[in-house]
């Protein structure tokens, strides 16, 4: 997220350093077992690391019924797979002089159950079927389970023995049976030292110790061998090889990361992140580099994020957020409206300046180099040639290539020259299928556009606090009091139409929502008489457009750039006009230019307009595919605003919710009304509907939710469990938007009603 180290304040059992040992990460916690403690002296010592609390303990396993604990070693492999690790092969020593080191090479295979949360229960030593691989260290191992086929295997690869060893094997996790895997396409040379990791259905395996090649020929057993910058992946649905990198490819610039071995890399999402290691020569250990540099692979574009959701409507502006994709360097925001939108005449629709890439054949991703920041050091800030720093538009000056795949390098801060925003690229060669590898300096790479004058916050999920307040901007702030609460605000639409915008009459009626999805709740409640545009209240009535009350053209229902945002939330009160030659292409963003927004006009929102959003995430691939489509409708001028800093206050036997005036009454406010989503069989038959019932309606604003009220909720799955309340203020004009509160609970129990 910020591209900064630091350095936690562990406590408890702090290991001692080791080298080569084996590291899993489950949840929160880690395990690390065995390793070089010195030279000749290696470790068969388990220890946990709560990173929640940065708390070290030791655990001592049992030992396995059948058999010895495992001994010292270290270039072992450590896998997880549900509740077990799997330990496999290592090094030992076989001297008891520590400087009289006597290699053992292993192929042992343990495995090792772990308790929910923290500690262990102990070793076992399984019963497999089929023929073992040899004995090896410095090899790799990853866990696999299609998804068709349902059943988990462990592939081992390469490794060291006396030499380096390219060989595949196969654990099938669930009969326990080994066996040798026959592939396809060129194997990756002979290796120890690298690393594979699973990303979708394929194995990465980047670096390592390779033989030196003589006049093309791989060497000796006991011949020179060198480290590798080659990269591969295998297609483990077909077990075939392809390569991304080859050795003769690698070190020609620096575009790509340098050849090393014992680095370490991490997938997160569709992003693999490669860091460290070393570089050097058999018999030239004095001349070895250590790595300093960051890299990481997007492998491919990144999926859809979830529907738009609304956080609060004014008469002519949203605030929206949605999921959080990880990994991405900024999301693609649009919309399109019902009522029809002008097209532009006479301005030329300006693509990005294409940028030539370094392509790589038969791969869809792309790799980057981007800064560090050193622990205790802030992040620095991308200079942005624009008014406001805060917004969380993509500044104008960032130049980007939307190319197949990207490639980055994350540069250390220990450079002199501060970082800037412009890409450096060099073409390598053409291929329709290529692989884009890119260097920058920038923190992120994304289309261009300019920032509105309103700035935008990260809106966030609340749970697991006692207080914590949300300013979407500076007119609304949302304030939850839980255990475990989330706050949106949202405009609500009742089915079936109402007298002076009341919505249910008292507490034992029932009133439906339309909630084809928890962000598609949106619609406001449709006043009774006909609105004014002109006579209004609201703060933000002066910048109104009167609406063009034309005929709906085919044409006009197409999808038009909000823009581009770094981060997953957004105040919307524009968006950009296309010219009439760029409006049969614009539907088509995830291969077309992106514009230069810059030389675009922007269309302010109407009020009481119905608009649709999607949204796309960006990464070094391109755009991705867009998210499900969202249905919100902006305020009438003159009627009151959505209650703000809603509280939630848990008591034994009830709740206390509790709300703060709208910020635009319109007016004054002659009453308030709670509601309470409820199970019905309404719901049962149409999940899609949310039924509410209203709990409270008075001048006040507070009420008490009983322990009575809240057994007849119905908790909604719609991303985590939550009950949902629903508050909204009247004025004489009648109702205005509701704010909705989901209340996120702990593990729920099913109930039927």
């Amino acid at each position: 997220a910020t591209n900064q180290w630091f350095l936690p304040a562990v406590r408890g059992d702090i290991p001692p350093g080791c080298a080569a040992h084996g590291f899993v990460c489950d949840g929160t916690r880690i395990l690390v077992f065995g390793g070089m403690v010195e030279y000749g002296r290696y470790s068969n010592d388990l220890y946990e690391l709560q990173a929640s609390r940065w708390l070290w303990k030791k655990v001592k396993p049992q030992a396995p019924s059948t058999g010895s604990p495992p001994c010292p070693r270290l270039g072992h492999s450590f896998s997880l797979y549900g509740n077990k690790c799997y330990l496999f092969g290592g090094l030992a020593n076989e001297s008891e002089d520590s400087n009289n080191n006597v290699p053992r090479y292993l192929n042992d295979f343990y495995e090792l159950e772990l308790q929910h949360g923290s500690g262990v229960v102990g070793w076992s030593i399984p019963v497999t079927q089929g023929i073992l691989p040899s004995p090896r260290e410095s090899h790799t191992a990853i866990v696999y389970c299609r998804k068709d086929l349902g059943s988990p295997k462990m592939y081992i690869f390469g490794g060291m023995c006396g030499c380096r060893l390219n060989d595949l094997w196969e654990l099938d996790i669930e009969t326990m049976t080994w066996s040798r895997s026959e592939t396809k396409g060129t194997v990756p040379l002979p290796r120890s030292l690298h690393t594979a990791n699973v990303i979708g259905n394929k194995m990465y395996v980047f670096g390592g110790w390779v033989p030196q090649s003589a006049g093309g020929e791989i060497s000796a057993h006991d011949g020179e061998w060198k480290c590798t910058g080659s990269f591969s992946y295998l297609n483990l649905d077909t077990t075939e090889w392809i390569g991304l990198i080859s050795d003769c490819q690698e070190d020609k610039s620096n575009l790509l990361p340098g050849p090393r071995a014992g680095h370490c890399a991490v997938a997160v999402g569709t992003r693999l992140y490669i860091w460290s290691g070393r570089d050097g020569y058999r018999k030239a250990w004095n001349n070895q580099v250590c790595c300093k540099d960051l890299w990481y692979l997007d492998t491919e574009k990144p999926p859809a994020p979830s529907q738009v959701q609304l956080i609060r409507a004014t008469t002519n502006s949203f605030q929206v957020k949605w999921d959080e994709v990880p990994t991405v360097e900024g999301y693609l925001l649009q919309l399109h409206a019902d009522s029809p939108v002008p097209s532009v005449a006479g301005i030329s629709g300006t693509g990005l300046p294409e940028t030539s890439v370094m392509s790589l054949q038969g791969s869809g991703s792309s790799l980057h180099q981007s800064p560090q920041s050193l622990p205790s050091v802030p992040y620095p800030e991308m200079k942005v040639d624009h008014p406001s720093q805060t917004n969380n538009v993509i500044p104008n000056n960032v130049q980007v290539s939307l190319s197949s795949n990207s490639l980055l390098k994350v540069e250390g801060k220990e450079k002199v020259a501060a970082p800037e925003n412009k890409i450096t690229q060099e073409t390598m060669k053409n291929h329709a299928d290529a692989t884009g590898f890119k260097e920058s300096n920038a923190p992120s790479l994304l289309p261009v556009c300019t920032s509105s004058p309103q700035t935008s916050a990260n809106v966030d999920e609340l749970h697991d606090l006692d207080k914590q307040t949300v300013n979407p901007d500076a007119s609304v702030s949302s304030t939850v009091s839980s255990t475990q609460t989330m706050v949106t605000q949202q405009a609500v639409k009742t089915e079936s139409s109402s007298t002076n915008g009341a919505v249910v009459k008292d507490e034992t009626s029932l009133t439906t929502f339309n909630s084809k999805s928890e962000a598609a709740e949106t619609a406001y409640i449709m006043p009774p008489t006909r609105v004014s545009t002109g006579q209004t209240n609201d703060s933000h009535s002066s910048k109104t457009p009167q609406r063009q009350v034309t005929p709906l053209k085919t044409r006009d229902r197409q999808w038009y750039d909000v823009g581009i945002f770094k981060n997953n939330n957004a105040v919307v009160s524009q968006f950009y006009l296309l010219p009439e030659e760029m409006l049969s292409i614009s539907n088509k963003m995830e291969s077309a230019n992106v514009p230069d927004y810059r030389l675009l006009k922007k269309q302010d929102l109407f009020p009481g307009t119905v608009y649709r959003f999607r949204v796309a995430a960006i990464n070094g691939c391109g755009v991705g595919p867009f998210s499900k489509v969202s249905e919100f409708k902006t305020c009438i001028p003159g009627f009151p605003g959505a209650p703000s800093t809603v509280k939630i206050t848990k008591s034994v036997d009830c709740i206390h919710l509790s709300w703060e005036p709208p910020a635009s009454p319109s007016g004054n406010i002659l009453e308030y009304s709670a509601y309470l989503a409820i199970r019905s069989t309404q719901l049962q038959e149409n999940p899609s509907q949310l039924v509410f019932m209203r709990i409270y309606c008075g001048l006040k604003t507070s009420c008490i939710v009983t322990a009575a009220q809240l057994s007849n909720a119905h908790v909604d799955y719609t991303s985590r469990p939550a009950i949902v309340f629903r508050i909204s203020a009247k004025n004489e004009r009648g109702y205005g938007p509701a704010t909705q509160v989901r209340w996120l609970q702990g593990k729920v129990s099913v109930r039927c009603s």
